[in-house]
């Protein structure tokens, strides 16, 4: 009797213990209808889902679950040339970069000297990614107020982000120092300025989708149909104070030839007065598959799966696809 009661036990505070930790991590990670909210989504958003975040340090240091653990070796995995070890010290998860340490910081990623100030930056957004795009569903009454909302609040409180981070991480602090980064290849025809951390890896899915375009119709017409394409531009994300990725030339925007009046960005869409969160899938300019999967097979995030659409643009982010367990061909 006595040993069928300490089963009982043992049997209920096994229960308790998962149903708490199920009820933390969804209202710790929130999804939006299984969008990513993109780059410049507002700090008030949740992301990331993570199936391995305890970590072994004692409790009196930092909590059960650690989303910096998974955030920080993820950028070790995904720039072993430039990034250090990821170490759990003073307090947070820090990595060293190019032997400068940064510290996780509730996502702000920033320098010792910046950790007094945290309060003065919104973190950096480590969104979901999904293998495959999600099915499309037309919002409804109360998800539309929302996403006006967060097109307002980008407007009325744009996105304050450190930069010094990516800025050690590419070396590229200044304009002047981001041009110096950049060289001149040819894509798919067109001259374009990357980062030359990043020429590889665009060789890389070039061949793969002038492969596919020999067998595949839909790919040499997607090919045919490039209007411009563009690389390094030294600004800031729209309607931010934070730097995009172009101005570290490590995103290209592909822009094609009108079809049938399909939306390719979502601001364009609202600034010519269409509810871009109306716009289905069918309504946007897609690239074929076959070129979506060639980016993303070297770590490149496309930006069709983003809530506030931009389907000309690719980002390479091979940490995204890391913290969401996708696979890719190669990390450097």
């Amino acid at each position: 009797m006595i040993d069928t009661a300490k089963k009982m036990v043992v049997c209920l505070i096994v229960f308790i213990f998962c149903f708490c930790n199920k009820h933390e991590e969804a209202a710790e990670f929130p999804q939006t209808a299984g969008f990513s909210m993109m780059e410049s989504a507002p700090s008030s958003v949740s992301y990331g889902v993570s199936d391995e975040r305890r970590i072994e340090v004692s409790p009196a240091q930092t909590p059960t679950f650690s989303r910096g653990e998974e955030v920080m070796k993820a950028f070790a995995r995904a720039y072993p040339d430039r990034i250090g070890t990821a170490e759990f010290r003073d307090g947070d998860w820090a990595v060293p970069v190019y032997g400068k340490w940064f510290y996780y910081a509730g996502g702000r990623l920033l320098s010792e000297e910046l950790l007094d100030t945290a309060a003065d930056y919104d973190p950096q957004p480590f969104f979901p990614y999904h293998a495959e795009l999600p099915e499309w569903k037309a919002p409804d009454d109360a998800s539309v107020a929302r996403f006006k909302n967060v097109a307002n609040q980008r407007q009325e409180h744009p996105p304050r982000r450190s930069q010094l981070f990516f800025d050690t991480l590419l070396r590229a602090g200044n304009k002047d120092e981001a041009y110096k980064r950049v060289k001149s290849i040819r894509l798919f025809g067109w001259s374009v300025l990357v980062h030359y951390s990043i020429m590889e890896e665009l060789a890389l899915v070039e061949e793969r989708i002038n492969a596919s375009a020999e067998n595949n119709s839909e790919v040499k017409q997607w090919l045919a149909n490039i209007s411009s394409l563009s690389g390094w531009n030294w600004r800031d994300i729209a309607d931010t104070k934070s730097r995009s990725f172009h101005a570290y030339g490590t995103a290209v925007d592909i822009v094609m030839k009108p079809q049938s009046g399909k939306e390719t960005y979502w601001l364009w869409s609202a600034q010519k007065g269409t509810d871009w969160w109306n716009v289905s899938y069918r309504g946007r300019l897609h690239p074929p598959k076959a070129v979506i999967e060639a980016f993303e097979a070297y770590g490149f995030v496309w930006g069709g799966k983003w809530l506030f659409f931009d389907t000309m643009h690719f980002e390479y982010r091979p940490e995204i696809f890391i913290l969401n367990k996708l696979p890719i061909e190669k990390n450097r």
